[in-house]
């Protein structure tokens, strides 16, 4: 996996998080820098420490499922995808949360970070990957991301919401794809 891809992937995992942190600054009267920052660590350090676990977890059964791996990273890639895009287009419109309390933000953390963990386990199964760099490269753009975030839901609005869940799904579909087409030898 390149660094383009890499950042790409890095992009899609982020827009859970991102899409979450326009809500925080859609609640929030008046976003401050700490704000921002409170926001970003939280969801950086999420998607950057579940992605590691996810990994580990991957080479622990990386030989019993070496045969179908580009199969399970192509499944796993496009359900998350699926189900952001599903999100998306979802009428469904969840209550914002202004408190950047702990056990509101490690809630929020937790879940806009699940699919980091199935995109760990798929990181497990490509070769030469640096998981190191990979997941502190995947914490910074969502840390960016989600403190920008805030600043554009005070300033903006629940405007973008759908539509980063909705690129950010479309992104992962596309790796997934990607991964299956490259193992299959049609790309």
């Amino acid at each position: 996996m390149g660094l383009l891809e890499l950042f790409i992937l890095a992009v899609g995992l982020s827009m859970d998080a991102f899409a979450v942190s326009i809500c925080k600054g859609l609640a929030t009267e008046k976003v401050t820098l700490k704000h921002s920052a409170i926001t970003g660590a939280w969801f950086g350090g999420f998607q950057a420490l579940m992605p590691l676990i996810g990994f580990f977890l991957g080479t622990s059964f990386e030989k019993y499922v070496t045969r179908i791996d580009h199969w399970i990273a192509f499944i796993l890639l496009a359900a998350i995808g699926l189900n952001m895009v599903k999100e998306a287009f979802s009428k469904e419109q969840n209550e914002a949360d202004c408190s950047f309390s702990f056990k509101t933000m490690l809630v929020m953390a937790v879940a806009t970070s699940i699919d980091a963990l199935a995109v760990g386990i798929t990181l497990a199964l490509l070769p030469q990957i640096n998981i190191y760099a990979a997941v502190s490269f995947i914490g910074v753009i969502t840390f960016i991301l989600s403190a920008i975030g805030v600043r554009i839901g005070n300033i903006f609005g629940g405007k973008y919401k759908s539509k980063a869940e909705l690129l950010g799904g479309a992104i992962l579909i596309i790796l997934g794809l990607k991964i299956l087409l490259e193992h299959l030898e049609i790309l």
